[in-house]
């Protein structure tokens, strides 16, 4: 292969200010920029001079770019340019459809990279200052998506924490789905939208009472984290529902 004309940068889980610094190097040197949906419009002023191209994915919307064009317009790119990033939110790696891109690529011959950045489950982590992992109680972390390629849902129990991406338009089927799969009741739960922006919203459930979630979070990009990395640091932790516009929270039991 040539040399690498195409970098996937993760952007981070939401505030410009989350990028890596290789990654905003990168961009910066770009000629091209082909822009998820969910990354910051600030980034933007970091490669002013770039060519930017919307190719944003958006759940049950039909102004998303499918991914058949997005994978000719990356290979397209870099057959006029000699620097190509393709900018991905949160990791790329990470439910991003990495893979695929990767395969367009390699089957054109042309080389690329691969920067990693912050994905939303550790922004919503750091967000409630709930580590994933807990000693001696959370020693396995499971990331999985809350709705599959058919559109079905789908919920499991194979790890202490379990995080599910992409929840924030079924968190009441969700919670019917985890309590089949067995999660007890009292499991303590997580909800938080929008990880990693101003305007992050966070609640605290449990299986039993995660429908309640929704009036505060349907329609906003949601993560659900459940079991060992849901509960409080502290017994009598306080924090609630975090909303800077002061909309009202669902009941939370910590």
């Amino acid at each position: 292969m040539s040399e690498v004309r195409v970098v996937f940068v993760g952007a981070g889980p939401g505030s410009a200010d989350l990028i890596t610094l290789r990654g905003l190097q990168r961009l910066r040197q770009a000629e091209i920029v082909l822009a998820d949906a969910l990354t910051d419009p600030a980034l933007r002023q970091e490669a002013p001079d770039a060519e930017w191209i919307d190719v944003g994915k958006r759940g049950f919307s039909a102004e998303s770019t499918g991914q058949a064009r997005i994978n000719l317009l990356l290979v397209e790119s870099a057959r006029r340019s000699a620097r190509v990033v393709r900018l991905k939110g949160g990791d790329p790696s990470m439910f991003g459809r990495l893979e695929e891109e990767l395969h367009a690529l390699g089957q054109a011959g042309i080389a690329s990279e691969v920067v990693p950045g912050i994905t939303s489950a550790l922004a919503a982590a750091a967000a409630t200052q709930q580590p994933l992992t807990r000693r001696g109680i959370g020693r396995s972390v499971a990331f999985s998506t809350a709705m599959t390629r058919t559109g079905d849902l789908e919920a499991r129990r194979s790890a202490d924490t379990e995080v599910f991406y992409m929840a924030g338009r079924q968190l009441p089927s969700l919670a019917e789905r985890l309590a089949e799969v067995g999660w007890p009741a009292d499991t303590p739960v997580v909800a938080i939208s929008r990880a990693g922006w101003p305007d992050e919203r966070f609640s605290r459930h449990t299986v039993a009472t995660l429908a309640e979630a929704d009036a505060l979070h349907h329609g906003r990009p949601t993560l659900v984290t459940v079991g060992a990395g849901a509960r409080p640091v502290l017994p009598d932790d306080a924090h609630g529902a975090h909303d800077p516009d002061q909309a009202p929270a669902p009941a939370s039991v910590a």
